[in-house]
């Protein structure tokens, strides 16, 4: 294990977070959960960042739960069930933390993201992933149906595509997850992390104020019925308009210039 487990970078109003334990494929081990949850609240407060990066040192971006770790935890007297508990909710508890950022979080992927790292991908507001990505959950194929990830995965493809790849345990490659919207889109390699940035400074450049109440209300409304979900839209765009920084936005698109926004 390397000696800094999760690795934070920021320029430009841009935070990069890259899980950095190449050795295990980056697996969301014990430390790793811990590190990330604690990365997610110190972003929470941080005002100077508008955008995040989610990353994967060395070969993969992550390869899900560190199987051996799992394995250790069957030593406890009850055959590990308190602890199977605590780490799901542990990780279910980071995976939320994600949507509920004010900051939109960006998957870079490469490599594989498989289970876990497959819920890690899905979990985040966007994502960018080399041609050749492999993405599964695929624990079904040693008897562990990756029921936790089920919850980000059919939240982000067609039920039937969801349900095939967690029977199935197949891998799909970055054009097919393109295709079925569990990523935005595959770019070479080579391009990948100049892709994600240019995405990145593309959503740093709006109104950060009115990106932070777009997230809150696209997660709050896509949960409500139709007629509730226009209720509050409703309600969250008049709040919106009554902002100084609104006005001026509206009023520099009709004058053709740039706006001043505090």
């Amino acid at each position: 294990m390397t000696d800094t487990i999760l690795l934070r970078e920021d320029k430009g109003g841009i935070a990069t977070l890259t899980l950095n334990n190449p050795g295990s494929l980056n697996a969301l081990s014990d430390a790793m959960l811990a590190a990330l949850k604690a990365a997610f609240t110190a972003l929470a407060g941080d005002r100077d960042i508008r955008v995040v990066i989610l990353k994967g040192a060395g070969k993969a971006f992550c390869a899900g739960h560190d199987l051996k770790e799992m394995q250790a935890g069957r030593q406890a007297e009850d055959g590990g069930r308190a602890y199977f508990a605590d780490l799901f909710a542990r990780c279910a508890e980071v995976m939320q933390m994600i949507p509920a950022l004010p900051q939109p979080v960006i998957a870079e992927a490469h490599g594989i993201a498989t289970a876990a790292g497959c819920q890690l991908v899905a979990s985040c507001d966007l994502a960018v992933a080399a041609e050749g990505t492999r993405f599964g959950v695929n624990g079904v194929n040693i008897g562990l149906f990756c029921s936790t990830p089920m919850v980000a995965l059919s939240r982000n493809v067609p039920r039937k595509v969801a349900f095939e790849m967690l029977t199935t345990g197949q891998f799909i490659d970055a054009a097919r997850a393109v295709e079925v919207g569990l990523v935005n889109r595959a770019v070479p390699h080579e391009a990948l992390a100049a892709e994600t940035l240019a995405l990145a400074e593309m959503l740093a450049g709006k109104l950060t104020a009115a990106v932070k109440i777009g997230k809150r209300a696209f997660y709050d409304q896509i949960e409500m019925t139709r007629a509730a979900a226009y209720d509050h839209a409703a309600a969250v765009m008049v709040e919106n308009m009554l902002w100084r920084d609104t006005d001026e936005g509206i009023s520099a698109f009709i004058e053709k210039r740039k706006p001043d926004w505090s």
